[in-house]
């Protein structure tokens, strides 16, 4: 029956992957060394949206729990499902149309050191999605609540902070192509002054309610959605991140997916 249910889910990711979708864009990376990223559009990305898939990706996972199923992505993770605070988050829940798997996942991703071999891959697997890629129900998850939470496309400014040296151009069109974490707020120092962001996200989606770390004000943006870079501030001279080396100031662009052309 296991077995069944992971060809029936391939399957059922195989069936979405293959049904069109209108399109409108998307690209990044992350660091090693002191050596300068270019940000781009990430064409590796697994950037699935599910449009039109998911009552189906929920019914291929109804027969198990969210839990069971992220607990074969992430060795050790199982028990989380009957964490005390996913409980009382879920019942508490202004959003109705979130299960309790969508705010275990949400959970897990701001609560926990996952997310870092997760966007790897996510940033990177796009070509071999269907065969090696591993974590499937965790990106859908995460992918449907943050479709859930901003149902309406309401856009935010927010702000990310790295240790980490990007380049790029002013009018350049890019996607961070992994699930990136902003905030609301311009002053958590603790991520870094090295290269920053000041960003209108309008496919991002605040998780305040529902995360780990309510304090952090996070804004979690899909790795779909493109932003336009329309300035780069240099010499700490942006008034919202005095002291960041590089700040690059991103507008929202819509969002496509780029994998169906893989």
């Amino acid at each position: 029956m296991e077995g069944n249910m992971w060809i029936f889910a391939t399957l059922g990711l195989l069936l979405c992957w293959m049904m069109p979708v209108d399109s409108m864009e998307g690209g990044a990376s992350s660091k090693v060394a002191k050596k300068a990223i270019q940000l781009s559009m990430v064409e590796d990305s697994v950037d699935d949206m599910y449009l039109g898939c998911n009552d189906i990706m929920m019914t291929l996972k109804k027969d198990k729990s969210a839990s069971e199923l992220i607990g074969k992505e992430f060795i050790g993770t199982t028990s989380i499902g009957t964490d005390p605070f996913v409980t009382k988050i879920f019942n508490e829940r202004n959003d109705k149309d979130l299960t309790i798997d969508h705010i275990l996942a949400i959970y897990l991703y701001t609560g926990n050191n996952v997310y870092a071999e997760f966007n790897t891959a996510v940033r990177t697997e796009g070509r071999s999605y269907l065969s090696s890629f591993k974590y499937g129900s965790f990106h859908y998850l995460l992918t449907s609540a943050i479709q859930i939470l901003n149902n309406n496309r309401s856009c935010y400014s927010t702000f990310r902070r790295t240790n980490v040296l990007f380049e790029g151009t002013v009018g350049e069109i890019i996607r961070f192509g992994s699930f990136t974490s902003t905030s609301f707020s311009s002053d958590l120092k603790g991520y870094g002054t090295e290269t920053c962001f000041k960003i209108k996200t309008c496919l991002g989606a605040s998780l305040k309610n529902y995360s780990a770390k309510p304090k952090e004000e996070e804004v979690l943006i899909p790795p779909y959605e493109m932003f336009k870079i329309t300035e780069i501030n240099r010499e700490k001279k942006n008034p919202d991140l005095k002291d960041c080396e590089v700040v690059f100031v991103l507008e929202s662009a819509g969002g496509q997916e780029l994998s169906e052309l893989q």
